[in-house]
């Protein structure tokens, strides 16, 4: 779908600041649908017909309290200005128009009103209301809704609405629905809703508070104060109690550049705020659980490197720091999932720890450098893990087994320093991680499926079997540098 910025590069010449007013505008019309209990259009020239004989249709929207007049969705078409004319005498009159206008579908004429859009001193498009029938005479709200209505276009044509500071209508702010209270120049109240007067009663506030402030009914609303002092919009949640929370979102309005009153739109967010804690306390209890394997598990990795400190066969030994280094590799995914609970986790930061590991706890006889190169972003937790400990083996086995004839003194590796790169990257669905080193490269007669080391077997089953991935281990012709390439390429959706 066409956006209204490519609609008015494609249509008109208007500057992108007059765009991004329109932007605003149409982030915050919502209100105005709803306070009117209207569907609303945006119009513009086209300015590819010469003149003002026809308008392009830049946004549009429906109210959340009535039921829509316009079907279809007008948003790209273009409208002649004989079927619009009200629309071209507002654009060129630079005034409100209202009158009648012939919808298709529809028996009967409908009400409209246009309003000239303003900025920067000239009027840029026409705010169109499409008026539908009201439910029997307007009711004193319904009356109060179209008075605070009127003055919001007022300030359309004035360019005082939409404000620069923030937008007024949108997901998770209170709507026209939640209860509105209107406040007049001085902070008194001039009528409260229904909906408006039940989330007081749940803050405490019984008594009537037509003709009075928020103060004198015993609630102190800074973002009242602050909204009549300097003119912009504010937000502002008052609890009672872990129980109940209401959201005051404080809308000034304007006449002539003055602060003449305040639209207050209150919604009752006590369910949401409960949710929020549930959902936190969760988090809470899940980071805990991954802090506490963390620590079992560096108390396993603590109590395996004592016991290779006690041990007098070096079999025995290498045997338990490589079982010490594997639960390290396990906890580096939980500890970073005590910082970030969640089903997905940043691998980056894994990798990050699992480089370090390496370099700690790998002896290596001749200088050896660890690259990393690229990154895998966010991946499942299930993934995480078995994905890690694979990385681990495969740098461990660089590290340990590449360099063996470096240290050589006829060897021409010698004055050269170890390198093993480990490339990752995301392909489509699928990531892939590339170990390459500089070293030896393979025996001639090795075969993965064959190989008796611990390690790669561990490797060779976590991929394959428990990844559904693949893995691959082949020696770099020495043309191209010589070594060993091994390249593993899992999923990252986790397949049960």
């Amino acid at each position: 779908m066409t956006t209204l910025a490519e609609l008015c590069e494609d249509h008109t010449s208007l500057s992108d600041a007059a765009i991004d007013h329109l932007l605003r505008l149409t982030a915050s019309w919502s209100l105005l649908a709803d306070l009117s209990f209207s569907d609303m259009v945006l119009v513009a020239p086209d300015e590819q017909v010469a003149g003002v004989s026809s308008f392009v249709v830049l946004g549009q929207v429906r109210p959340n309290n009535r039921s829509t007049l316009i079907v279809d969705d007008l948003v790209g078409t273009t409208q002649s200005s004989l079927q619009w004319p009200l629309v071209r005498e507002a654009f060129l009159g630079a005034q409100r128009t209202v009158g009648e206008v012939d919808l298709p579908g529809v028996d009967q004429s409908v009400p409209v009103w246009c309003v000239p859009v303003r900025f920067d001193g000239r009027v840029i498009a026409v705010l169109v209301r499409l008026q539908g029938p009201l439910r029997g005479p307007a009711s004193l709200y319904e009356q109060a809704y179209l008075s605070i209505f009127e003055r919001l276009c007022s300030m359309v044509s004035d360019a005082t609405f939409p404000y620069r500071e923030d937008t007024v209508a949108g997901p998770g702010m209170p709507r026209v629905g939640d209860g509105i209270i209107l406040i007049d120049h001085v902070g008194a109240v001039e009528f409260a809703t229904p909906n408006a007067t039940n989330a007081l009663h749940r803050l405490g506030v019984y008594a009537a508070i037509e003709g009075k402030t928020f103060t004198a009914a015993g609630l102190r609303l800074r973002v009242v104060e602050r909204c009549l002092e300097y003119g912009i919009p504010a937000m502002e949640e008052v609890d009672r109690s872990s129980d109940v929370a209401i959201l005051f979102h404080c809308v000034p309005l304007f006449d002539a550049g003055t602060v003449t009153g305040v639209v207050v739109l209150l919604r009752d967010v006590s369910d949401l705020r409960q949710l929020n804690r549930l959902v936190l306390n969760k988090e809470a209890a899940v980071r805990e659980v991954h802090h506490r394997v963390k620590n079992n598990l560096q108390t396993i990795s603590s109590l395996l490197r004592l016991q290779a400190r006690r041990s007098d066969e070096n079999e025995t030994v290498l045997a338990l720091q490589e079982a010490e280094r594997r639960v390290r590799s396990i906890a580096v995914v939980h500890e970073v999932l005590s910082r970030e609970p969640g089903e997905e986790v940043v691998f980056d930061e894994i990798v990050r720890s699992v480089v370090l590991l390496v370099e700690d706890t790998v002896l290596a006889l001749h200088p050896v450098e660890i690259v990393v190169n690229g990154e895998l972003g966010t991946l499942p937790t299930d993934l995480a893990t078995p994905l890690a400990l694979a990385l681990t083996e495969l740098l461990t086995n660089a590290v340990e087994h590449a360099f063996i004839d470096f240290g050589d003194e006829d060897d021409e590796h010698d004055e050269h320093v170890g390198i093993v790169t480990l490339d990752l990257s995301l392909d489509g669905e699928f990531a892939v991680a590339e170990i390459r080193d500089n070293g030896r490269g393979l025996q001639e007669d090795f075969k993965l499926e064959g190989a008796t080391s611990l390690g790669l077997s561990i490797v060779r089953d976590l991929v394959r079997s428990q990844l559904n991935g693949t893995i691959d281990m082949t020696t770099v012709d020495e043309r191209d540098g010589g070594g060993t390439l091994i390249r593993v390429v899992v999923p990252t959706e986790m397949v049960s």
